[in-house]
């Protein structure tokens, strides 16, 4: 049976792809991700168990494909605008997390017995997390939008360029350690045609991108092979002049960065991506020796629990430096608890060019295995964990909260009539109608650009998260007449948790006395916000459909029901 599912590189890969989604399958009714599953089935067609593997060049130009479409997508993704959207307080969070983890980690790495180089890499490999995972996660539980989402995203954008800069320096080191013995006329070549091909790009993105793009747009199934065409390209003269496929994919992703298309990119390449990363991770899964392992299961085990403990425990120092509750800290960092799938690209990368050994890579990917399988029952069931830990999380905060410089004009003592929480579109609405009556308002948000947005309408606008127990201790509660949520919830969500019922239960410990409104686009939750202590239940969609009844015929909508 083996003998004939490897006679042909056809057969090899569709019994790989059949036992991809049978495990797979099984994965995610376990709430696991795919790259598990995927890392799982390489180990069991390997040579440790069937065997099945045989065909390693195709597997191999598989997992290239899929690489460099990966990095062309976090290429085509970096935009400048996303740090002013993340905002500072966040990026100094990423900088501190990415620093301390990889310091402490390396450390650990090398008090194990790994070589200093060896450590480097491995602490910096054990520092990153996954974009993918965790915005997978924030997004099931509806929480992409919170405070410590927005900081969670923050800290991964730094992590995506710090992980870049990375892959350009060990491709530069490992070539140039190639280049060793060679004249200084090869090496000036390949410096010349470096500088050439970056300048190329640079040239290609400001005045050719645009408009080339726009051409291939008139069919989406052609600006597909555009894209998948540009990447292609990039990565063969990225190679050719020694820079290394992943480093040309990347440029062809950032080439594109500032088209208009770039959305409707990402969204069709996505599944082409997913679909050839399988073999990336099967080919992976498939090296990994167990007589290897059983040498370094201290090590493997040491990492594990480093990434899945100490990891979040740095990241809620940091924040607690800088000045977050110790709510957001704790959320925020147990989304950082398992190693990102470009800490395997990375170690892969490494051990290309001999800067680390395949053990080293080995002990990396059961790391990534442990800690992804057990970050997201981690995630999942944060909320309980935090009431479960909360008296022991104080001790790490260090300074009263951070006063982020868009409090624009709150005090705890002035007087605001009422006190909106979420500065939307619905909110911003009700804000500017209320100041039409002159009634003082206070806007609540942790989006930077809608308390711009406010303050430049001349409200006053508080940087916080309004279901945070700590921060509404620090909002001006006293004598607002209304407290009202406009911060729409999904209807439903993987843990059942309202955030609305949240902030209600904060305002009432924290003995608020005025009348609180909160939205809701559901009818159905109207009885169990009211009997949670909502005195007001906001439907913008049927009020909107009311008043709009209420114009065209002259007659308020509520006479019929009278």
């Amino acid at each position: 049976m083996s003998d004939f599912i490897t006679s042909s590189i056809f057969s090899e890969i569709s019994v790989l792809l059949v036992l991809a989604a049978v495990i797979g399958l099984v994965g995610i009714k376990f709430r696991q991700p795919l790259i598990v599953s995927f890392i799982i089935v390489g180990f069991i067609c390997g040579p440790q168990m069937l065997g099945i593997v045989q065909s390693h060049e195709q597997i191999n130009l598989f997992s290239e494909l899929g690489i460099a479409v990966l990095l062309f997508l976090v290429g085509i993704r970096l935009d400048v605008q996303l740090v002013r959207e993340v905002g500072g307080i966040a990026l100094m969070a990423g900088l501190g997390q990415l620093f301390f983890t990889t310091l402490l980690g390396g450390l650990l790495a090398w008090l194990l017995g790994f070589p200093l180089a060896a450590s480097c890499y491995i602490g910096f490999a054990l520092a990153l997390s996954s974009t993918i995972i965790i915005v997978k996660m924030l997004s099931d539980k509806h929480e992409i939008d919170s405070l410590h989402g927005q900081v969670a995203l923050g800290i991964l954008l730094v992590q995506d360029l710090a992980v870049i800069l990375v892959m350009i320096m060990i491709s530069a080191v490992g070539l140039g350690n190639a280049t060793i013995g060679s004249d200084s006329h090869d090496l000036l070549k390949m410096g010349g045609a470096s500088l050439l091909f970056l300048a190329a790009i640079i040239l290609f993105m400001r005045f050719g991108a645009a408009k080339l793009t726009e051409n291939f747009a008139a069919s989406p199934d052609l600006l597909n092979i555009f894209a998948i065409a540009l990447a292609a390209l990039c990565a063969v003269i990225a190679e050719m002049i020694g820079l290394g496929k992943e480093l040309g994919g990347l440029l062809a992703g950032v080439a594109l960065a500032h088209t208009p298309y770039r959305e409707a990119i990402t969204a069709r390449l996505g599944p082409l991506r997913d679909f050839l990363l399988l073999f990336f991770f099967v080919a992976l899964g498939a090296k990994v020796n167990l007589s290897n392992l059983s040498a370094h299961w201290v090590d493997s085990s040491v990492f594990s629990l480093f990434v899945l403990i100490g990891n979040p425990l740095i990241v809620i120092i940091v924040m607690g430096l800088i000045g977050f509750t110790k709510r957001t800290s704790f959320f925020t960092s147990l989304t950082m608890s398992q190693v990102s799938e470009f800490s395997l690209i990375l170690m892969t990368l490494a051990a290309k060019f001999g800067m680390v050994t395949t053990a080293q890579v080995e002990i990396v990917t059961i790391v990534a295995m442990v800690t992804i399988a057990l970050s997201t029952y981690i995630i999942t069931y944060s909320h309980p964990l935090f009431h479960y830990c909360d008296r022991f999380l104080s001790l790490f905060e260090f300074r009263p909260r951070n006063k982020s410089k868009f409090d624009g004009g709150a005090s705890p003592n002035r007087h605001y009539n009422i006190i909106i929480f979420g500065c939307g579109r619905l909110g911003t609405a009700i804000a500017l109608r209320f100041q039409a009556r002159n009634q003082s308002v206070l806007g609540v948000d942790f989006n930077l650009e809608a308390l711009r947005q406010w303050r430049n309408l001349g409200l006053d606008t508080e940087y916080g998260d309004g279901i945070d127990p700590e921060f509404l201790a620090s909002v001006p509660l006293h004598s607002a007449e209304w407290v009202i949520s406009t911060v729409p919830v999904p209807y439903v969500g993987i843990t059942h948790w309202d955030p609305r019922q949240a902030m209600l239960k904060a305002l009432q410990t924290h003995g608020f006395k005025g009348r609180i409104a909160v939205t809701s686009h559901y009818s159905e939750d109207s009885w169990t916000l009211v009997a949670a202590g909502s005195d007001l239940v906001l439907e913008p969609f049927q009020d909107a459909a009311d008043r709009a009844v209420e114009l065209i015929t002259g007659v308020d909508p509520a006479s019929n029901h009278s």
